[in-house]
């Protein structure tokens, strides 16, 4: 009898194609309510979810001792319970590499839109409030040939490095560890954070979300920015106090930001709507077609891997 495999959410076909021969159950194309999802996973061998999902103790208890597997279809896993996996013999696995030239042109599409304050020129425009050309008018600051400072320097931030040469950016960048062989390849500087934040024009956000980097960036270090300064974030949302950011931009303390992910997904700190010097996104980093297809690919082969006592691809815990 086939295993059976729970997958949270409609995901694209290239990653359903490989698990054909498993009793596969697909929940819904919207994020699964708590107790649909925990009825749905009991006798599961192996758990698909999504950056939406909780994986934590509770659901895998609720799988049953057969779970083997949870692989998640992200490159970020603050969502699955690694720990409580771990204790149960469960392999964790996550979609790194596939997403990282994807999400460097959504952090780069943030900043260019953030400077050039395209969402606020585009609303003038479609509201029927632009008259003419004004000499003066939704003038913002050159992204050409500015100080790009980079908050993680893993494979998106160095990826996002590249594109800022081609517009004679200065990357700098800090990180828990220095990394000599991208400053060499880059022409990237080491420097810390507070340094970092003071002398750029832009900053980009590109750390995992862990208990030391949540409100990484909060009021204090909002304030050691430039005042004609933009942040971008497409990490985690709670890297940033939300409250914090929608404060300095209200007062201009900072001239814009862009964001593509926020603290308490899908919601928005209702501030920040009002504001028209940020962009907003609705957690689009890795939405390509090709590569959304190779998330959903990679993931499954993780799981498949698994469930045939094979080593999966890119495993956390194992």
């Amino acid at each position: 009898m086939p295993e059976k495999v729970l997958v949270t959410r409609e995901i694209p076909d290239a990653g359903l194609r490989l698990l054909e021969g498993f009793d596969v159950t697909v929940l819904s194309e919207a994020p699964p309510e708590r107790d649909v999802l925990l009825e749905a996973v009991r006798g599961a061998a192996g758990i698909l979810p999504t950056v939406t999902e909780r994986i934590d103790a509770e659901v895998m208890d609720a799988a049953g001792e057969g779970l083997k597997v949870v692989t998640n279809m992200a490159v970020g896993y603050d969502n699955i319970d690694v720990e409580a996996a771990t204790e149960r013999g469960v392999v964790v696995t996550n979609t790194p590499e596939v997403l990282n030239e994807t999400t460097a042109d959504t952090a780069f599409m943030l900043l260019l839109a953030a400077a050039r304050r395209l969402g606020e020129a585009e609303r003038l425009l479609r509201s029927g409030g632009w008259d003419a050309w004004g000499p003066k008018q939704l003038i913002g600051p050159d992204v050409w040939g500015k100080r790009l400072g980079i908050i993680g320097f893993g494979r998106i931030g160095q990826a996002l490095a590249r594109r800022a040469t081609g517009f004679s950016m200065e990357p700098v960048y800090h990180d828990q560890y220095r990394n000599e062989d991208a400053e060499r390849e880059l022409g990237a500087q080491y420097l810390e954070l507070d340094e970092l934040l003071e002398g750029c024009d832009f900053v980009s956000i590109h750390t995992p979300l862990t208990p030391e980097t949540t409100h990484l960036i909060g009021t204090e270090e909002l304030r050691k920015m430039k005042q004609e300064a933009v942040l971008v974030n497409t990490s985690r949302g709670p890297v940033v106090d939300e409250a914090a950011l929608a404060d300095a931009l209200a007062e201009r303390r900072i001239f814009a930001a862009g964001l593509d992910v926020y603290e308490e997904e899908p919601k928005v700190h209702p501030k920040l709507l009002e504001l028209e010097n940020v962009v907003l996104a609705p957690h689009i980093g890795s939405a390509s077609i090709e590569t959304r297809d190779k998330m959903a690919a990679l993931a499954a082969e993780n799981l498949a891997a698994v469930l045939r006592g094979e080593q999966p691809k890119t495993p956390i815990n194992g």
